[in-house]
C-alpha cells in the first residue's frame, strides 16, 4: 500500500466517521425535542414533501414475509404529509387533545444508526428505536421497532424527507397512538 493510497483510505474513514457523527447528532436533537414536547421545532425537521408512514404489521408465514407490512396507499397507523403532521402538532399543543392532556412522559432511544447509502445530497439511514411512554398514574406503553429514513442535507444539518416506521408489535396495547416516532 502506498502512502497516497493509505492517505486516501484514512481520509475516507474520517469522512465516514464525521458523517456518522452528524447523523447521530441530528437524531439526538430530534429525540430531545420530542421528549421535551417541543413539537413545533420537531416538525420543522421535516421537508415540505415528507412522507411519514407507519404500516400495519401482520403475522405471516415465512413464504409470505413480503406481505408482512401494509404498503403506502393501504391501511396504516400513519400515512402523513408534513401538512398533516403540522395539523397533529397544532391539535396536541392546543390543549384540546384529550389523549395528551395531561401530556405523556416519553423517552425516545435511538440506536444502531446505519448510513446505508450516501447519494451526496440525500442519505438513506436505518435505525432502531425504543419509545417508552408513561401517562397519568399507571399507564405505560413501550414501542420497539426500526426506522427507514431519507435525510436530505441542508445548510449545516438535515431534513427528514421520508420516514418509514416499522413496529415489532403486531398488536398495539396502548390506549391511543398520539405520540411521534
Amino acid at each position: 500500500m502506498t502512502v497516497d493510497t493509505s492517505t486516501r483510505a484514512e481520509a475516507a474513514l474520517l469522512a465516514d466517521a464525521l458523517r456518522q457523527f452528524e447523523v447521530e447528532r441530528f437524531y439526538t436533537k430530534e429525540a430531545a425535542l420530542l421528549d421535551a414536547h417541543d413539537y413545533e421545532q420537531w416538525v420543522q425537521l421535516f421537508s415540505d414533501d415528507t412522507h411519514y408512514f407507519m404500516p400495519i404489521r401482520r403475522t405471516r408465514l415465512r413464504r409470505e414475509l413480503d406481505k408482512e407490512f401494509t404498503q403506502p396507499g393501504e391501511m396504516a397507523y400513519f400515512d402523513e404529509s408534513k401538512e398533516f403532521l403540522l395539523t397533529r402538532v397544532a391539535k396536541i399543543t392546543s390543549g384540546l387533545a384529550w389523549a395528551e392532556d395531561p401530556p405523556s412522559r416519553t423517552r425516545h432511544i435511538i440506536t444502531n444508526v446505519r448510513v446505508v447509502e450516501d447519494r451526496g445530497d440525500e442519505l438513506e439511514v436505518h435505525s432502531n428505536f425504543l419509545l417508552y411512554r408513561t401517562r397519568l398514574k399507571s399507564e405505560e406503553t413501550t414501542w420497539i421497532g426500526s426506522r427507514r429514513d431519507l435525510l436530505r442535507r441542508t445548510e449545516g444539518s438535515f431534513l427528514i424527507a421520508r420516514r418509514h416506521i416499522l413496529l415489532e408489535q403486531t398488536l398495539l396495547l396502548s390506549q391511543n397512538l398520539s405520540n411521534f416516532f
